[in-house]
């Protein structure tokens, strides 16, 4: 019996086969293009790490599933993987032994600055920053955690908040415009983590709004931010670390006379 023959198709995003080449047109983005935007990255990110002379044939790439030949960003062995692999994978093998080597073992979980990290902050985030701040102290200096293990090609993580005399990050998570964000890959991503973090004692506190669902025991699912929520992030301290070790970190008020 004879495979079908393959039906050249061109996409949205302009990647695929040419729209005036008798191809079969989507009126939606290829699926490495869906998941560089699941996974909040870009291409150009890809064709900075990819081997250069397969440089023009990813530009023009639309499998998750296609393998090239790779360069790590610390300079060991080029490495074979999946495109798919490296969005959502942890890094070359060398990385990978040298992040669970005794040493480096030693420095997992100690917050750090991390000097020119930038991090979209939405509206929301530094809503929570400011209410959050209004009742216990934050620790302004510090914005990474160093991690057992590689995650995107680093041996850290950057949570929207740290609360670093509690071993406590907080993270707030909604759909966003697309009604996508923190879904999928992206939520595989956000508990791979949180597992990273626990990993090294850290806990995790996650606010779940815009009707995303529960990832465990440290979620606080709500419709969005309020006061009231907040309150459940210290409540949620309390539980974690305990009511002195909050209490330590409370914010005194100045009462009018």
């Amino acid at each position: 019996m004879r495979a079908a023959p393959m039906v050249a198709v061109s996409f949205r995003c302009g990647h695929g086969a040419e729209p005036d080449s008798g191809a079969v047109a989507l009126a939606r983005v290829c699926p490495l293009c869906m998941l560089l935007h699941e996974t909040q990255r870009s291409r150009s990110e890809l064709l900075a790490r990819v081997a250069p002379p397969q440089r023009a044939a990813l530009a023009r790439e639309t499998r998750i599933g296609a393998s090239y030949e790779w360069r790590c960003a610390r300079g060991h062995d080029r490495y074979p993987a999946t495109v798919g692999d490296v969005l959502t994978g942890p890094s070359c093998a060398k990385c990978r032994s040298n992040a669970a080597a005794p040493g480096a073992r030693r420095e997992a979980g100690m917050a750090f600055m991390k000097p020119g990290l930038r991090l979209g902050t939405s509206q929301v985030e530094q809503r929570l920053r400011m209410l959050l701040g209004e009742r216990i102290r934050l620790h302004h200096r510090v914005n990474a955690v160093r991690i057992a293990r590689m995650f995107y090609g680093k041996q850290e993580v950057w949570p929207d908040i740290l609360v670093p005399q509690l071993r406590v990050a907080v993270e707030y998570d909604d759909p966003g415009r697309s009604r996508r964000a923190h879904l999928g890959l992206k939520e595989a991503s956000d508990l791979e983590k949180d597992e990273a973090l626990r990993e090294v004692g850290w806990e995790v506190i996650r606010i779940r709004a815009g009707g995303l669902e529960s990832l465990g025991p440290g979620s606080i699912v709500c419709r969005s931010l309020t006061v009231e929520v907040v309150d459940e992030v210290v409540a949620q301290m309390r539980r974690i670390r305990g009511d002195a070790a909050v209490d330590a970190l409370l914010v005194t008020r100045r009462h009018a006379v």
